[in-house]
């Protein structure tokens, strides 16, 4: 176990790493693994859905807030999309470099723990982790609530159905990332191009095909002629949750294929493009078709229906958003996981979560990001109006931090052209503090609480992991140059109850760990007459085998097994100089997982009950019956 680097806090205080040092991976191993990365077009279909989704819902957030102005406000549509817009194009260009200066993933988690300190990163990191858990809740509750919309019968059992998409998202990326981008490759290129062909046909026409907020209620303000700043910020920050997701390909960049840095950025290049066109061409279509947002249809179904009327063009495209909505969830399964691999690799989160499985898949972070959402849709009942408050604020700290850390960045680098990149950040950097502030202050007594609350909370328990680690390092003396090793009496007990392959086994291993071994076997006093025969027939069938180990019968009262070894080995310790004394439990490992239930727990007893009664350290020897031949 090599010990970490010596920097900052764990200079004095070594921390275990997530494992040892590996081999490095032969050509044919490198080649299999670039087959379960991400090209270019993979990242788009893997980590931009969460992006390319807030089309949906990013300018109606627009125009229901300036409808409070009335139709004067929706005038304005344009000129706040513009902006939003123009933040789009500074993030984009910003996590470009980003991508290129912290390679190994973890966007402004990483930047902010190498320009702005250990702190602020674990903040960056907690607003990005809920951020990611609140994009599966909020992506998956109003795929369904389109379901349940054009099938009403379905909505009672609308958690049921978020559950099953949430189950169905999670298989699929465990199956590796390569796998989800293949799969969602075809709804993501419908959603594009069907989003494009609204923008296109809408701007070749002179007038609206049909209009179908016809006979529903208008949510325009009557008598309102003025616009206010605030309103207009107001805006701003609500149609700037379709930036939610511009972030993911930074945290990401280990997962594609080589050359990484390339293909991130031409992904994130592709990202900002596609999400800026679609975002404003259709607050283009807006102001030109003069559409109000109404009650019962969402302003995206308007613009359609005015493009390609009401027929085959018009289901398609609401077909392929309720879909996109659904699977932009899985943005946050590839971004999530990697993050948690970096903050488990600092020591901020448990070490397993920096381990990785077939297919390059950081399975226990896709468990953990699946659980936690799964929580969240049970408690909101599966309504997206109860999570969207909570939606869009923690990605904009993130942002505000990787903006300011990349400012540093530049002034440290200094590099051709550093004050040109580093105005573009630092602008950056005021447009999202101010959109994080007005978020929160817009937002705070419809949930957005909840956040503020939680973002301190993961810091602490990041925190709190880290020093659990350091406690561990200075215990086992991480980083120190230990004693030279020295003889120790060891004893090796072996329970047994009868004679098999798997007490041969286990006595062979006991030899070759201990001074002296033992074999051990409990006999009740009240045994009756079939238990005190096994008893007989093994003592005779010990002493005709002569395995060269003495059996040593333990009386005990009552039929039990824990708590007279306990004794036994208390006595050992009591009575024999003994340097270490090791339980060695033999088991049998079921050769397939439904002939679980048909084995004991035998050992798992015997395992518990020594560690919490005695200092004898426990080794569990398990037979496989597919070796055992």
């Amino acid at each position: 176990m090599s010990a970490p680097a010596a920097t900052d806090e764990s200079a004095s205080h070594p921390i275990p790493e997530a494992g040892d040092v590996l081999p490095k991976e032969s050509e044919e191993e490198s080649e299999e693994s670039e087959k379960h990365r991400l090209s270019a077009m993979g990242g788009l279909a893997a980590l931009s859905l969460d992006a390319m989704a807030s089309v949906a819902y990013g300018p109606e957030a627009i125009v229901l807030v300036l409808a409070a102005a009335g139709a004067h406000g929706l005038g304005y549509t344009l000129p706040v999309t513009l902006a939003i817009a123009a933040l789009l194009g500074f993030l984009t260009f910003s996590y470009r470099q980003v991508i290129a200066a912290f390679p190994d993933g973890g966007g402004s988690y990483a930047v902010a723990k190498a320009h702005l300190g250990h702190r602020t990163a674990l903040v960056a990191a907690a607003s990005l982790v809920i951020d990611y858990v609140l994009n599966v809740a909020v992506s998956v509750t109003a795929g369904v609530a389109a379901l349940t919309s054009a099938f009403p019968g379905l909505y009672g059992d609308r958690v049921w159905i978020c559950l099953a998409v949430l189950a169905l998202v999670t298989g699929v990326n465990l199956r590796g990332i390569a796998e989800s981008a293949r799969a969602f490759m075809i709804p993501t290129i419908v959603f594009i191009a069907s989003i494009l062909g609204v923008v296109v046909v809408g701007l070749l026409r002179s007038h609206p095909v049909a209009l179908l907020a016809t006979g529903h209620a208008s949510d325009v303000a009557a008598n309102a002629s003025s616009v206010g700043v605030l309103l207009l910020l107001k805006a701003f920050a609500s149609g700037c949750s379709a930036l939610t997701g511009v972030e993911a390909i930074a945290n990401a960049v280990p997962s594609f294929r080589t050359p990484r840095v390339k293909r991130a950025q031409h992904t994130e290049i592709a990202l900002g493009a596609l999400l800026g066109i679609m975002l404003i061409g259709l607050a283009v279509l807006i102001g030109r078709f003069h559409l109000q947002p109404v009650e019962g249809v969402t302003v995206l179904a308007q613009l359609t229906d005015a493009s390609f009327g009401h027929g085959f063009l018009f289901y398609l495209v609401q077909f392929a958003t309720m879909v996109l909505l659904a699977l932009a969830a899985n943005t946050s399964f590839g971004g999530l996981p990697v993050l948690l691999r970096l903050l488990a690799r600092d020591h901020h989160l448990p070490h397993v979560f920096a381990l990785r499985a077939d297919h390059q898949v950081y399975r226990h972070g896709v468990l953990a990001l699946a659980g936690a959402s799964a929580v969240l849709l049970v408690a909101s009942g599966g309504d997206v109006d109860s999570l969207v408050p909570l939606f869009a604020i923690g990605v904009f700290v993130g942002f505000t931090i990787c903006q300011v850390g990349m400012v540093r960045h530049w002034w440290l680098v200094r590099c051709p052209g550093w004050k040109g990149k580093a105005l573009i950040n630092g602008f950056g950097a005021v447009l999202t503090a101010c959109a994080t502030v007005v978020e929160t202050l817009t937002k705070f007594t419809e949930g957005a609480w909840v956040v503020v609350v939680l973002l301190p909370l993961l810091v602490l328990l990041f925190t709190a992991v880290r020093r659990g680690y350091r406690n561990i390092g200075d215990k086992l003396e991480l980083g120190v140059v230990p004693a030279a090793p020295e003889p120790r009496h060891s004893l090796v007990v072996v329970p047994v109850g009868t004679l098999s392959r798997l007490t041969r086994e286990a006595l062979s291993a006991a030899i070759s760990l201990g001074d002296e071994v033992v074999a051990v076997t409990v006999v009740p006093a009240e045994a009756d007459a079939e238990e005190r025969a096994a008893a007989e027939n093994l003592r005779r069938d010990w002493e005709q085998w002569q395995p060269g180990v003495p059996l040593v019968e333990i009386p005990a009262a009552r039929r039990e097994l824990a708590r007279p070894l306990v004794g036994y080995l208390r006595t050992l310790r009591a009575e024999h100089a003994y340097d270490r004394v090791t339980v060695l439990v033999p088991e049998v490992e079921p050769e397939h997982w439904w002939t679980w239930p048909l084995h004991n727990q035998r050992g798992a007893l015997i395992s518990r009950a020594v560690r919490r009664r005695t200092d004898a350290t426990v080794c569990r020897l398990r037979l496989r019956l597919s070796e055992a031949r």
